[in-house]
């Protein structure tokens, strides 16, 4: 995906695993998600910031999930952030996000929402990592879901968090 008027971001998709959408629909969804963040949400980039999405699957995803959390098990959505700056504006690397495509799945069926929406809760979820926005107490926690349900509400999904929030491990 080219660098638009629209989203602020060169994205770069590497499609790692097999059962993903085809890269033109997963180009459409997370040029959406960024679209909808950077409205929602004050985000600040350098010119030409970079972002990559790597669609993988639970093997890879749970490799590192052990190698950099320490956790032996796969997850939905790891973001791992490109620069060391803490403040805006981001860039030029902004960061990698890793999703585990059976771990989708398996969830979006579980909470009996659309793959789609789940997939793009993650997309957003995984962004709002890389600038800066955590989960890992309450105050946190609260913050980013808030940020997360505005930029979903943009895009017409409904709130992820009503019945089924995420935990603080993901």
């Amino acid at each position: 995906m080219s660098n638009s008027a629209h989203c602020p971001l060169v994205v770069d998709i590497t499609l790692q695993a097999e059962g993903w959408p085809e890269e033109e629909l997963l180009s459409k969804r997370i040029e959406s998600c960024l679209v909808a963040a950077f409205q929602s949400v004050k985000l600040e980039v350098i010119p030409d910031t970079e972002v990559s999405l790597v669609f993988s699957d639970d093997a890879q995803v749970q490799e590192l999930n052990r190698m950099w959390r320490n956790k032996d098990k796969p997850t939905n959505v790891l973001s791992f952030p490109g620069d060391d700056k803490e403040e805006p504006p981001y860039g030029p690397l902004l960061g990698d996000i890793i999703l585990a495509r059976e771990t989708v799945e398996r969830e979006s069926g579980d909470l009996g929402i659309p793959f789609d929406h789940h997939l793009a809760h993650l997309i957003v979820h995984g962004t709002l990592h890389l600038f800066g926005y955590d989960h890992q107490d309450d105050e946190e926690a609260e913050e980013m879901e808030g940020e997360e349900r505005k930029i979903l509400a943009l895009l017409g999904i409904p709130d992820p968090y009503q019945d089924a929030p995420l935990s603080a491990d993901e």
